[in-house]
């Protein structure tokens, strides 16, 4: 089985989000507090970095599986995935009571991977660009 260029970019990508969900996303300074996707003690955030697992693990179902519909759905998964890094990116990065948190590495990780997943869906599989005559 030839393993295209498609399969790697899109396990990599997916690799490079989930490494990035326990990354540091923000700090604020005044509490001394470091969150990260999967860590938001202190806050009322909850675990946003969770929900990106879960769309994670569907993306990488419906990458391996060589069907037109499957292609779809890995469509709406990548894009549900972007918005929800676009409403993490802006919420935890807002000013509150005087305090601004600093956005650190780890969020612009996940918003590269979840930028890079939803180009990855976009293009066809090497099964897919075949044309039957």
């Amino acid at each position: 089985m030839k393993i295209s260029y498609y399969l790697l970019f899109s396990i990599f990508s997916g690799l490079l989000l989930a490494f990035a969900c326990w990354m540091p996303w923000v700090e604020i300074s005044s509490p001394a507090l470091t969150l990260t996707g999967m860590n938001t003690e202190g806050t009322s955030f909850g675990k946003p970095g969770f929900f990106h697992l879960i769309f994670l693990s569907l993306y990488f179902l419906f990458v391996l599986i060589p069907k037109d519909w499957a292609k779809r759905f890995n469509l709406l998964i990548a894009a549900l995935n972007l918005s929800w890094m676009i409403r993490n990116f802006f919420l935890m990065g807002l000013c509150r009571g005087g305090e601004c948190p600093s956005r650190q590495w780890g969020i612009y990780l996940v918003a590269v991977a979840s930028v890079a997943m939803l180009l990855t869906s976009f293009f066809p599989t090497a099964e897919q660009q075949k044309v039957n005559p």
